[in-house]
């Protein structure tokens, strides 16, 4: 066979090679797509926000939480085909509540002006803001501020395109126990339905930030550690027909319960957060992170008992956060600092993905609100 038959005869064979290992591979790509990371800045040793898109890219990682419209990390985001969910800060919410002109403004420079070079898809007005927390003299400027940039989307050509809503946490619900039972406490009521209501409205989906490791660390001795971590190897609460085998599962549909009670039984949830800290506090080590993160990941692809299929899941955080506190808010990054990733996952490419020998030049850091 001539050198050029040869050369052809070996291209079409590995074309065929890789044509193979994409369609046996495509259930996990499929279901990676699932799972986004958030990216804040809340650390003084974190690398350029180029480095940080590349190094999404190279992992796998179809989707990203911004926490507020840094534009640094935009312009890097551009042509990189990263579904995005654009914070607008608690700091800004009075201030966008306060006019269509501020809104009008807020969506121009941070939304229009990036695209769609940047695949935004949604913008979360507002991160974990609650009346029983030390947010509460932003709750009534919440409303006002998601309905003028939800105009600001609409009248900017976007509003098929880009949905808004609000990131909430877990201490807005009263009954989580059984989840069927699951129910926005009655004291927050005014301030939960006019959101469900907007949310249904609106066909957007609320943003809710589950952590089961809050839940268990609080209470270990009701919650069991395999419960919190997906590795009960038998139901733990029977509620009804459906079966509970881990904490995510219970805490997401009794949000979903809570909506429902609500009048928002259309409205779909994506898990705007959760993760597992590796050290700083009780049951935070770097086993119970790994386990934790590498089920979420899987579990990601099936949905609860109550809402089968995949749940839209971003894991908080990309980086470990050095500026953070208290000392356990500095310990929920995928990678260290030294830009080693802390954990071997997989995200749907292949084995090596997050393998920890990987050698890698990139680092990043997050912003979360909690």
């Amino acid at each position: 066979m001539a050198a050029s038959q040869k050369h052809t005869a070996t291209t079409h064979m590995a074309a065929i090679v890789l044509l193979g290992l994409l369609v046996a591979s495509n259930i996990d790509i499929a279901a990676a797509q699932s799972i986004g990371v958030c990216y804040g800045m809340l650390g003084n040793n974190l690398p350029s926000h180029g480095e940080v898109i590349q190094l999404y890219k190279s992992r796998n990682i179809g989707r990203l939480r911004l926490y507020d419209p840094n534009h640094g990390a935009l312009q890097a985001l551009r042509g990189s085909n990263i579904e995005v969910m654009l914070g607008l800060p608690n700091s800004d919410v009075r201030h966008i509540a306060s006019g269509m002109e501020h809104a009008n403004w807020w969506v121009q420079k941070n939304v229009r002006d990036f695209w769609p070079d940047v695949k935004i898809k949604y913008i979360a007005v507002g991160n974990e803001i609650s009346p029983v927390t030390g947010t509460s003299y932003l709750t009534s400027f919440l409303i006002p501020a998601m309905v003028n940039i939800h105009k600001a989307i609409g009248a900017s050509g976007l509003g098929n395109d880009i949905k808004v809503s609000t990131s909430v946490d877990m201490t807005l619900i009263g009954t989580s126990y059984p989840p069927s039972q699951g129910s926005f406490r009655n004291d927050v009521r005014w301030f939960t339905d006019p959101i469900v209501g907007f949310l249904r409205d609106t066909r957007a989906p609320l943003l809710v930030n589950i952590y089961p490791y809050f839940s268990y660390s609080g209470n270990p001795g009701q919650i069991s550690l395999p419960y919190a971590l997906f590795t009960a190897p038998n139901v733990v609460v029977q509620d009804g027909s459906r079966q509970y085998r881990n904490l995510f599962d219970a805490m997401l549909d009794s949000v979903y319960a809570a909506l429902d009670r609500s009048g928002g039984g259309s409205v779909g949830i994506v898990v705007s957060e959760s993760g597992w800290p590796s050290a700083g506090a009780f049951g935070a080590t770097t086993d119970n992170a790994a386990t934790y993160l590498r089920n979420l990941i899987q579990h990601a692809r099936e949905g609860s008992p109550r809402k089968p299929g995949p749940i839209e899941t971003y894991i908080f955080a990309m980086f470990d956060e050095n500026n953070k506190n208290p000392e356990l808010e500095k310990h929920f990054g995928l990678f260290s600092p030294n830009k080693q990733p802390k954990y071997n996952l997989n995200f749907g490419v292949s084995d090596r993905v997050w393998d920890i020998s990987i050698e890698t030049n990139v680092t990043a850091s997050l912003i979360s609100e909690m």
